[in-house]
Formats: structure tokens, sequence, C-alpha cells
């Protein structure tokens, strides 16, 4: 990318001439970095052609803002010559009246498209699928199938992969990679060169993971979708689909630091939309972590007259919520990537138990010996029944580890069979659960084994 002048500095119709050679991902990050006024008026200063490329990026973070902005005959323009699934995801943040201006100006194919697309859910395949695809009948050549490439091209998401239809019903039949259709004789039939396999396809209300596992095993750059009868409605690229899962892993980040998933970048995010974000999830996670100090008054007698066992609370709590929080992490994924399905809770639990003990029993060993090499090395005393001291930590960590284990591989299995996301089993929430049984387990394991000396 050539150097572009600060743009802080420059006028909007001088910076479009500097950005006009530059590609379309480059002029998105130009525009990124300035109000959607400016973005607006540098937008005006380029070619048509290379505008509607520029608002055709998903990574334009601010395009309903500024089409809001453009004249209205020069949007119809733009709109018209975007992609529909782009259109659509930008319909979708316009606010009405806004919203149906627009969509009166736009051509009857596009505002068809637009309509069609909206219907569908936001996390489904419809939602980010693109009408604009190549389908020839079965009974054209190889030479008439490349001629109509060449006139629809540039009004087409793809070209990779033709679908072939029956010529009398119009479902699908064939999956043609361009490749394959180069290579092939000009008189020879489109399905003379199509692969012998069955097309691979999806409905318009499949998981958009769904169709990301299929386009991940297969190795596919379009996967078509079809309707009950098996007519092509859309296709899905590959790009789109890498787009929508960076979205998603971004948001399922943001909950497993237990809070929100924003909306926009972090920068634009508006203060108080922050705090709202943040707020909820944080109270809720401090008024779970009241618990803890309920469950010590539970044991305050116990705490008395064994303050020793105070010195090893934050170490019982922590371990107990990192290995909840390890569990956690494990089956989100496994769950996302359908590693594993709901009816494979008792599998998980099965795995979980001894793995959970032998976990425990290390990080116990580990206390246990602490403990007896401060002790003996005099670095700290203990007191004479240091060893019932050892034995109880390391027992409560065997408990506690184990727990914490059961704990964090189950509730991502509960809030999907409730039908919450998984992501929201987030860590602190696991680590607040924990907290509080793990208390409860370390003072239970200590009057067992304590009782009639210290206790």
């Amino acid at each position: 990318m050539t150097e572009i002048v600060d743009p802080v500095r420059v006028e909007p119709s001088v910076l479009a001439a500097l950005l006009s050679d530059e590609r379309a991902p480059d002029i998105v990050e130009a525009l990124n970095a300035e109000a959607p006024e400016v973005a607006a008026a540098i937008l005006l200063g380029l070619s048509i052609e290379r505008a509607v490329e520029v608002l055709d990026q998903p990574e334009l973070a601010c395009a309903a803002d500024i089409i809001e902005i453009l004249p209205r005959d020069r949007v119809a323009v733009y709109l018209t010559g975007m992609s529909a699934d782009r259109v659509t995801d930008v319909f979708r943040e316009i606010e009405e009246p806004g919203r149906s201006d627009l969509r009166a100006r736009l051509d009857a194919e596009t505002r068809g498209a637009v309509d069609r697309l909206s219907a569908y859910g936001e996390e489904t395949v419809g939602s980010l699928m693109t009408t604009e695809f190549v389908a020839v009948p079965g009974s054209w050549t190889v030479a008439q199938t490349l001629d109509h490439i060449r006139q629809v091209e540039r009004t087409r998401e793809t070209v990779y992969a033709i679908f072939v239809l029956d010529p009398r019903t119009r479902t699908l039949t064939k999956a043609v990679p361009l490749r394959r259709l180069i290579a092939g004789e000009p008189g020879d039939s489109v399905l003379a060169v199509a692969p012998e396999r069955r097309p691979l396809s999806v409905t318009p209300t499949a998981s958009r993971e769904e169709a990301a596992r299929l386009i991940s095993k297969y190795d596919l750059l379009a996967l078509p979708v079809v309707d009950a009868v098996g007519h092509v409605i859309g296709i899905v690229t590959v790009d789109d689909i890498i787009d929508a899962m960076v979205a998603k892993q971004t948001q399922d980040v943001q909950r497993f630091g237990g809070m929100e998933a924003l909306p926009e970048p972090y920068m634009e995010i508006g203060f108080l939309t922050m705090i709202r974000k943040r707020a909820g999830w944080l109270c809720a996670l401090f008024l779970s972590e009241m618990l803890t100090a309920s469950a010590m008054q539970g044991f305050e007698g116990e705490l008395e007259r064994a303050l020793v066992l105070t010195l090893f609370i934050p170490l019982i709590m922590s371990s107990g919520g990192n290995s909840g929080s390890q569990a956690t992490s494990l089956l989100i994924r496994a769950l996302a990537l359908h590693q594993i399905r709901l009816r494979d809770w008792w599998r998980v639990a099965l795995r979980e138990l001894p793995t959970g003990l032998v976990l425990g029993a290390i990080l116990g060993a580990i206390a246990v010996a602490r403990i007896a090499i401060w002790q003996e090395a005099g670095l700290y005393d203990y007191g004479p029944h240091w060893v019932l001291v050892a034995a109880t930590v390391g027992a409560a960590l065997v408990g506690i580890v184990t727990f914490g284990s059961l704990a964090g591989s189950m509730l991502p299995f509960l809030l999907q069979r409730v039908g919450f996301d998984p992501a929201t089993a987030s860590a602190p929430f696991v680590a607040t659960l924990v907290d509080v049984t793990g208390l409860v387990i370390y003072f239970s394991v200590a009057l067992v084994i304590l009782r009639g000396t210290l206790l």
C-alpha cells in the first residue's frame, strides 16, 4: 500500500483522489478512522464502481451511518450495485423511517432479494447467503456456460463454483468447479465435466456453524443454499463464513470474560454503553461472591479455633476455579465445533471425574509437600498438628478440583439445554460457583480430619 497523507489535514476531495487507486480494504481502513460525515464526502469523490466496492466490505464500521448521510439519489445507485447480503446487513442497522425510504429506492430485483434475506434469523445461513451466483441448466454445453460466465461475472459474488440445474424442475443436480469447466471441451455437456458426487448443500434455516463445518471439512469456496424442494436460492461463500465466525468468536471471547458482547469495536463503544455491557455481569458476579462471605460466616467457629486454615483459603478457592474454567473452556469449544452433542453429557462426566481426581491429587501432593518443607525447614510453624493440617489441605484439593472439573464441564450442557449460549458459562461465573462450594468442601473435610484436635 502506498503511503497515505494524514486524513486529518486533507480535504475529503483531495483524500478521495489519493485513495482512488488503493485497494478497497485499505480505503476502508482510512474511512474507519474518519467521522461518518467525512467518510461520506470521501466516498462521493470516488468513482461509483470503487464506492460500491468499498461499501461492500463488511469491515466498513459505520456503513449504515455513511449511507444515511449520502444524497438519496446516489445511495440508490450504490445499493443497487452492492451484493444483496451486504445491503441486508446495512439495512438491519438503519432505523425507520430511513430504512423504508431507502428500500423504496431499490430496483425490484434488489428489493426482493433484500426482503427474502431479511426474513431469516440473524444466526442462520439464510441471513448470511447471497443471491448472486452462477447457475445454468444441465442441457448447456461447456462453451455456453463459459460464455454466460463472461456476461454475468461482474454481478456475481463468485464464479469459482457453477451450479447445474435440472432443465425441467430447476433443482440442483451438480456443482462444477470453474477449473474443471475451463479444462473441458467446448462442445461437451456441462454435466460431462461435473464431478460424479452429489453436491453438498444446506437449508436457509441451518446454523452458520453448520455451514462453516461443511466448508471447512470439504474445502469449499461456496456452499449452495437450497429450499425444501431443492431449488438453489443462494450461496454462502468462504469469505462470508470467515467474517461471520470471527465476529462470533469475538463475542464468545468477550462473554468468557464475564460481560455482554460488544456490538462495535472497542474504541467505537460509547462510555455509557461500555458501562452497561460490563456492569450487569459484574454486579451479578459480585452478588454471587457474597455467598462466599456467607459460607465463611457459617464456619466462623471453626476459623476461630483453627486460624491456620485461613492461610490456605486463597489456594483452595483459586484451584477449584481454575479447574472449572479449564473444563468450561474445553467444553464450550467442543460444543461449538460439534465434537460433542448434548446427549454426550454423561460421557463427558465420566471423563472429567477421573481427570478431576488425578489433577486434584497432583495439586494436593504439591500442597502437602509445601507444608512439610516449610515446617521442617523452620520457615513457618503450622503447630503440633501440622500433619493433619497438611492432610486436610491435600484432601480438600482433591475434592474441590474434582467438583470444579465436573461443574465446569456440565454447565455448558445445562445452558445449551435450556436455550442459552454456552459461552455464558464464562470463566468468572464458573469460578464464582466453585469458590462457594470449595469453601464448604474445605471446611467439611477439616471437620472430619481435625475433629478432636484443632476442632
